[in-house]
């Protein structure tokens, strides 16, 4: 089966939004956004919620900005194909390479896993990673650690769920201000 990963951007006190929901802190300069591109190219699947995929929507007509830089187009010419799974309770259609979850998230992850191809099942948003953490689907965690504190906001982590060990696969540091730390869940 193929590796269900959980990657996003954290602050230092282990939130990937602020308490006002913001994400300014985490506009990536030129050597973050090219890790990025590097690893959504790992990537076969997304699956995430509604939130994020919102948030991502731009990157569905972003090549259509003149402004757009390289990498920028890069990226997109990446995400625009890449199939997409969307959780929500709320959306009745998607857009782009999308489509509304038919079932739970369990259920969706072995089918998923059971499809041909070698990339990962990347998750995204905090909400739906937490539901598969308490499920036990992530076999890896991937923290893009930024140098801010923000007191509070949505969690990386899940709370008040089980012990999960990990074992330390790789730690990097991608610009002067900003680390990469990727941990396997040890099962």
């Amino acid at each position: 089966m193929r590796r269900v990963t959980y990657s996003m951007g954290v602050s230092l006190d282990g939130y990937i939004t602020g308490p006002d929901g913001t994400l300014d802190w985490t506009a990536p300069d030129e050597e973050v956004f090219r890790f990025w591109i590097d690893e959504i190219r790992g990537v076969d699947v997304h699956v995430m919620g509604r939130r994020l995929y919102e948030t991502m929507l731009y990157w569905e007509t972003a090549d259509r900005d003149p402004t757009l830089g390289d990498a920028g187009r890069e990226w997109t010419a990446l995400w625009k194909p890449l199939p997409k799974v969307v959780f929500s309770t709320t959306l009745s259609a998607v857009e782009g390479n999308a489509r509304l979850a038919a079932a739970g998230l369990a259920a969706e992850i072995e089918r998923l896993g059971g499809e041909p191809g070698e990339g990962e099942i990347a998750i995204g948003g905090a909400t739906l990673a937490a539901e598969a953490a308490a499920l036990g689907l992530i076999d890896e965690y991937r923290a893009v650690v930024y140098p801010v504190l923000l007191g509070g906001g949505t969690p990386f982590f899940p709370r008040g769920e089980r012990r999960v060990d990990l074992d330390l696969v790789e730690s990097r540091t991608l610009s002067p201000r900003v680390v990469y730390l990727r941990y396997r869940v040890v099962r």
